[in-house]
């Protein structure tokens, strides 16, 4: 029996992005099917207790720039502390970080490995001072990862996307999720948030092989 794991997150977050490459590790090592579930982080939050980094409090927010710094050095991944493309208060365009979640939902609906593609736009807007919101610039994305970027953009607020990316979110508000990413072996009720946390995910997924 394939073993499913899903991964709860946001197309804004710097911890998904950190989370790639041990991930991809991860899910070839243990031969796992991944399941990406993009959700609606600002409407899901609120429910269960997030608390958006834009909203906390000077030392909060100080504080997380520094774990940034540490984890990008000790990762030896690119990340610029403040992005040109994240808004560091209240965005004028609301759904700004929802746009490119849609694009990864619709090449995982068309069957492709859509981990690739998130990858690339979470490195796009955290490393490559590149605006993910635009579709412009989704589409370059997808096209240089080897998608076919215009297909996938067309099918972004389709119907069967919408639905998904709304049911994701609803799935997220069960099970308690309050953070991206956060982790959840189908079928099992343990959450493990963050992206230092995968290495309990790695453990977890040894004692089911065994």
């Amino acid at each position: 029996m394939t073993i499913q794991l899903d991964c709860y997150y946001s197309l804004s977050s710097p911890w998904a992005y950190f989370a790639g490459p041990q991930l991809q590790d991860i899910v070839r090592r243990h031969r796992v099917k991944l399941v990406l579930k993009p959700y609606d982080f600002q409407a899901v939050v609120q429910q269960t207790g997030g608390i958006p980094i834009r909203t906390r409090p000077a030392p909060r927010r100080s504080y997380h720039a520094e774990e940034l710094a540490r984890w990008r050095d000790h990762l030896g991944m690119p990340l610029n502390l403040e992005p040109s493309h994240y808004p560091q208060s209240t965005p004028a365009d609301p759904d700004w970080n929802k746009y490119a979640g849609w694009m990864v939902i619709a090449a995982q609906q068309r069957g492709e490995d859509a981990f690739v593609l998130s990858h690339a736009l979470l490195r796009a807007l955290w490393a490559e001072e590149r605006d993910t919101s635009q579709a412009t610039v989704r589409v370059a994305v997808a096209d240089e990862n080897g998608y076919d970027g215009r297909a996938l953009h067309a099918l972004e607020r389709t119907p069967a996307v919408q639905q998904e990316y709304r049911s994701f979110s609803e799935e997220a508000v069960q099970l308690g999720v309050f953070g991206a990413p956060t982790f959840i072996v189908r079928g099992h009720q343990e959450r493990w948030w963050g992206q230092d946390r995968l290495f309990f995910v790695d453990r977890f997924l040894d004692r089911l092989r065994g």
